[in-house]
Order: structure tokens, then C-alpha cells, then sequence
């Protein structure tokens, strides 16, 4: 898409209110912004078709948690520590800029020079496929190298600092209780896990799933809706067993077709292409880790083309080694190329057993999994025993917690300290910010072997997670296009279950005998269900159809003299213009179903019994 195309599609969107800047009459705030009427239809016409394809088809846990997260939980997860971006600062504007936008924007735009010699092209394209997974000081030695400046004002910009990408508040009127608004909604459900298990009947594996607003504090929120402070996200937490990462219904998306960009190929220096290859060969070769994570990449893949998504605008591309989230150990994201580029729009993630391991630590809490085993196993491992006797007399009220402190080292922890016991006679570990000494007369630390009839597990964590507010920009960029004879008349080819308003029904002119046919036609169409807008301005009918176009309306119906005689309507087609006839009755059931069977919702095919009308 040209710049002029991208131009006419932002007009558009913005003329008919699919979406605008929040508080616009007050000057507005950058990365903040209202969904119109055509937009929230859209919107809810995508979470209906989420939770059908995700939800309801693998009978998912749905859960829904608060917006306000306090500190503790989110210092746990490593967020307060790593959610976080390199910025740098114009001392003389006051302007922040992202560190790594910044170079990207700098570096393609210096690509552009015809003068540019071969190996500093070569040097800035591997600086460019490898930057997500730069840290601090090495973008900051770009930042150098290449001499980039303000790009408005060419000033020299400060030193980089990285700045936490959370929205900071309290909760309640004391101010005590520090909390952010959420950087995702996984947490709530990690934290439901037992209850969610429960309701499972404590088998694994089950995946949970959340939808709701998620806050960014973005350095310099950009391109429309693609780069918000506020989002809305639809991520789902599915909880396997470590041991077995295998799906049931694996062998159902086993061909499904995928573009993929390696880690290796990204990392080889060659141009920058996508391999495609079935999700059963990635699974395969060991490119993708698993068959649970290939499954939702195959999945994941067949929602968006079915939502409107070009399918050669998309691919998989896989996390570099340094550029993984601090939870995960494998991540793949759903890429869709739009007029800014290509834009992340879903992770694919294998969080491990990161997020229940961390919390359980915190928390003393128990987020596993108790399998009964078919045949009982020996199990060798460290343990600690107190002395009870002595253990009680010298720390008394304190006993209980120190105990507590000690049944949560990790086989690690119990190894170190056993040395330390053995060489100097005593070891230490804090309880509550004190060091508390301990000896071989107040403590034991062994190896033991016991029969062991339950496994005990933290379960791992597969994580598809959505970005929905990317998505339908995503869907506005590849379904706008401008008439081919009228480059003035933009339109949206929607895929019919996501347009927002399905049908419009309008008149040829004003006739004293149409309103009570428009409002026999409206209640046909409130009874299947079948979303509509009535339009009765008195323009004419070609600008009823160009706007209604530019809404994306798939179908409209027309009233004219002729229904008046013989009760027929002609039925018009967005993308193609064509138009048929028939009687209110039959057109309806045309429309009722293409609009609720895939298998008819052909134009040709599901209008075969109507006139064609000639214009």
C-alpha cells in the first residue's frame, strides 16, 4: 500500500468513525483512542469469532480478572524488573524517542541513499533483522556509530535509560498499597491456577483464557492503532505436563501450511524470506519445540486468514536467543505486513513452568499438579530435618517460619548448603530480612529415598497471546481498495462474519408506501439475527452505496417502485457491484445464508434462483 493509499484508508476510517482520538476536543493524547460505532461492531464481531474458534472449540476456562494489579504480583513475575525500554531524550525539545524505533527509522531511511556503499548496506540490514534482541549498550553503540540524531531538529540526543513500560498507582486511600495497571492479563490466571484445576477435576492438560484491556506506557506511541497505550488482549494459558508436550488434536492441523522465519535463517545474514512448510514438518525437524506450541501457531494461522488477513502478508518469525521474553524458553510471533511494516501481532510463547514456579516461591502456596501413578517409583533427593527438640528451644515463635524458609530451597539450594555444612560446620539463610545461623546440631541435610506413589509437578505453560486492537488495524489495511474506474471510491472487502453491519436497507426516493415495507424487511432481518442499518437520507443512491461501501457493508437491499407492485427488492454486492432481484422473502434467506453457512456464502451459487439486474 502507497502512501496516498494509506492516506485515503485513514481518512476513511476517520470520516466514518471507526475509530478517532480520545478527548480529541481537548487536543487529544497520544496513543489514546475511541472506537466508533462501525468499529465496536467490528470489534465484537472479532471476540465472538475468537472465543468460537479458541474458546468454545477447545472448551477452554474463560476467566476474568481486574485491571489493577498490585506491585507484589508484578515484582514476581519480573515485570517491574524487565518490562522495560531503552529510551533517549532532545535536551533542548524535551522529545523522547525509543531507542530502537528511532535507529530503525534513521537506518532504512539511510538504506534509501543511492550512494550508500555495499558493505555499510550489508552492516545497517544485520543491525536491522537482528535489533529486536539488542540490549541497552549495544543499541547505544549504534546510536554512535551511526551518528543518529533528533531526526526533526538534528540535535545531539542524551545518553539511553531504560524506562519501565507500566502505568504506576496506589490502591486506597492510605496510598500504602503500590499497584500498576496490567501489562497482560495472564497473571490473573496463573494465579487462579488451583481453583481453574479444580474445575478441570485436577487433570492437565486445560487451557484458561481471558480477554481485556491491557496498559503500556509507550515512549512515543505511533501509526495509528498499532502502537497504544491502552489495548484490548485475548491470551489463552494452556497448562501441560512437562514430560508430554504432545496435543490430541495435533494430527488435525498436521498440514496446515505456514510460513516460517527461523531463528537460524535470521541469524545466517541472508535476505530475510519465510520458509513455508506444513506445521508437522516443523514440528519434525525440531524447528518448532512441540506439538502443543505447533498446534496454536496452526491454529493461530487459520483464525487470521479466516478474518481477513492476506495470507501472503503473514508469517511466523521466531524469537532471536537474546530477544525472548524473561519467562520464556520458546516464542514464535504472528507477524502480518501492513503499510508500516511488518507488526507483531500474536506471541506464541512457551512460557515453561516460569510464572506458577515464581509465584509458588513467593507466595508459599502450591500451584502443582498430583498424579497418581499407575506403578510406584523410588525417588532419591536432598532433604532437610530439623531437630525438633533444640530447633524449637533456641528460635521458639520463630521456628515455624524458619521451617517454612527451608522447605522451599530447590535441590540447588540444598546441595550448597549441605557443602557449607560439611565444610564449616553451619550455614545461613534469610527469614524476613534476618540472617539466621544454622548448625549440624539444629539441622540435618541428606540424601533420602522414599516410595513414591503420587507425582508431584509444576505444570508448563503454552501461551498464544493477542494483540486484538493490532489485529483489526491489520484487517482495515489489507481489506481497504479503491474502485478500479473511480480512484475517489475507497471500499472494505470484510469477510462477511467480521463487516460490522451485514446489511443496509435504503429507497430509491421518498414514496409514501415505503415506509411500512422498510419496516416489514427490518423486522425479517431482527428476527435471524442479521445486523442492519436502515439509510433514508434523501441523497442519492449512488452515494448511498459508496458510503455504505466505505463501511464495509457487505449487502444492501433497495426499495423501489417496483416493490410496491410485486413485493421484490433488488439485492447489490459490495465487492462486485452486482445486483439481483427477487421477492423480500427470498432475497432475506439469501442473505441469512451466506451470512451463517460458510458453504453459501458464494455469490453466484447462493443467488443462482434470482434475476440478474442489468446496470
Amino acid at each position: 500500500m502507497s502512501n496516498s493509499e494509506r492516506d485515503k484508508l485513514e481518512s476513511t476510517l476517520r470520516r466514518r468513525f471507526f475509530y478517532t482520538p480520545s478527548f480529541e476536543i481537548y487536543g487529544g493524547v497520544s496513543g489514546l483512542f475511541d472506537l466508533g460505532p462501525p468499529g465496536c461492531q467490528l470489534q465484537n464481531n472479532l471476540i465472538r469469532l475468537w472465543r468460537e474458534h479458541f474458546i468454545m472449540e477447545e472448551n477452554m476456562l474463560q476467566v476474568d480478572g481486574p485491571m489493577l494489579t498490585p506491585y507484589d504480583v508484578l515484582k514476581t513475575s519480573g515485570h517491574v524488573d524487565k518490562f522495560t525500554d531503552w529510551m533517549c531524550r532532545n535536551p533542548k525539545t524535551g522529545e523522547y524517542y525509543r531507542a530502537d524505533h528511532l535507529i530503525e527509522q534513521t537506518l532504512k531511511k539511510r538504506l534509501l541513499d543511492k550512494d550508500v556503499n555495499p558493505q555499510d548496506m550489508k552492516n545497517m540490514e544485520k543491525i536491522l533483522t537482528t535489533i529486536d534482541g539488542f540490549s541497552g549498550p549495544e543499541l547505544n553503540l549504534v546510536m554512535q556509530e551511526y551518528n543518529i540524531n533528533d531526526p526533526v531538529t538534528n540535535d545531539v540526543l542524551d545518553a539511553l535509560t531504560s524506562f519501565n513500560l507500566m502505568f504506576e498507582t496506589k490502591i486506597g486511600a492510605s496510598g500504602q498499597l503500590k499497584a500498576f495497571l496490567r501489562p497482560e492479563t495472564a497473571q490473573g490466571q496463573f494465579l487462579n491456577f488451583n481453583k481453574l484445576l479444580e474445575i478441570n477435576q485436577g487433570k492437565i492438560p486445560f487451557a484458561s483464557a481471558s480477554i481485556g484491556k491491557s496498559f503500556r506506557n509507550e515512549i512515543s506511541p505511533r501509526s495509528g492503532l498499532l502502537r497504544v497505550r491502552e489495548f484490548l488482549m485475548a491470551e489463552i494459558e494452556h497448562f501441560v505436563d512437562p514430560l508430554n508436550k504432545s496435543h490430541a488434536k495435533f494430527n488435525e492441523v498436521l498440514n496446515e501450511e505456514i510460513p516460517l522465519l527461523s531463528r537460524r535463517l535470521q541469524e545466517s545474514g541472508e535476505v530475510q524470506l519465510p520458509v513455508k512448510m506444513t506445521i508437522g514438518e516443523a514440528v519434525n525437524s525440531g524447528m518448532v519445540e512441540n506439538e502443543t506450541l505447533g498446534y496454536f501457531m496452526a491454529r493461530v494461522h487459520q483464525f487470521l486468514l479466516n478474518i481477513g488477513i492476506n495470507k501472503d502478508k503473514f508469517r511466523f518469525r521466531q524469537h532471536l536467543k537474546n530477544e525472548m521474553a524473561h519467562y520464556a524458553t520458546d516464542c514464535w510471533d504472528g507477524e502480518i505486513l501492513t503499510s508500516y511494516g511488518w507488526i507483531e501481532c500474536v506471541g506464541c510463547a512457551d512460557r515453561a513452568a516460569f510464572d506458577l514456579t515464581v509465584h509458588s516461591k513467593k507466595t508459599g502456596r502450591s500451584l502443582t499438579v498430583k498424579q497418581k501413578l499407575d506403578t510406584p517409583k523410588e525417588r532419591t533427593e536432598w532433604v532437610v530435618e530439623v531437630n525438633k527438640k533444640f530447633f524449637g528451644s533456641k528460635f521458639k515463635q520463630k521456628a515455624k517460619l524458619i521451617e517454612s524458609v527451608l522447605s522451599k530451597f530447590s535441590q540447588d539450594e540444598l546441595i550448597r548448603r549441605h557443602e557449607e555444612l560439611e565444610k564449616n560446620g553451619e550455614f545461613t539463610c534469610q527469614v524476613n530480612g534476618e540472617i539466621v545461623k544454622l548448625d549440624s546440631s539444629l539441622v540435618t541435610i541428606k540424601m533420602k529415598t522414599t516410595l513414591q506413589h503420587i507425582r508431584e509437578y509444576i505444570p508448563n505453560v503454552i501461551e498464544p497471546s493477542f494483540g486484538l486492537g493490532r489485529i483489526i488495524y491489520c484487517i482495515f489495511d489489507h481489506c481497504f481498495q479503491v474502485r478500479v474506474d473511480s480512484e475517489s471510491r475507497g471500499f472494505f472487502s470484510f469477510p462477511l462474519q467480521i463487516a460490522p453491519i451485514k446489511v443496509f436497507v435504503t429507497t430509491i426516493s421518498n414514496n409514501d408506501g415505503f415506509p411500512a415495507i422498510l419496516k416489514r424487511i427490518s423486522q425479517a432481518l431482527r428476527k435471524r439475527e442479521i445486523y442492519f442499518k436502515i439509510d433514508d437520507s434523501n441523497t442519492s443512491i449512488g452515494k448511498k452505496y459508496a458510503r455504505n461501501d466505505e463501511l464495509g457493508t457487505p449487502f444492501g437491499i433497495t426499495i423501489d417502485f417496483e416493490t410496491i407492485k410485486d413485493q421484490t427488492v433488488t439485492l447489490r454486492e459490495r465487492n462486485s457491484m452486482r445486483q439481483v432481484r427477487g421477492t423480500i422473502t427470498d432475497v432475506i434467506s439469501t442473505i441469512d445464508k451466506m451470512l451463517h453457512n460458510p458453504d453459501e456464502s458464494d455469490w453466484d451459487k447462493s443467488t443462482f434462483g434470482l434475476s440478474p439486474v442489468k446496470i
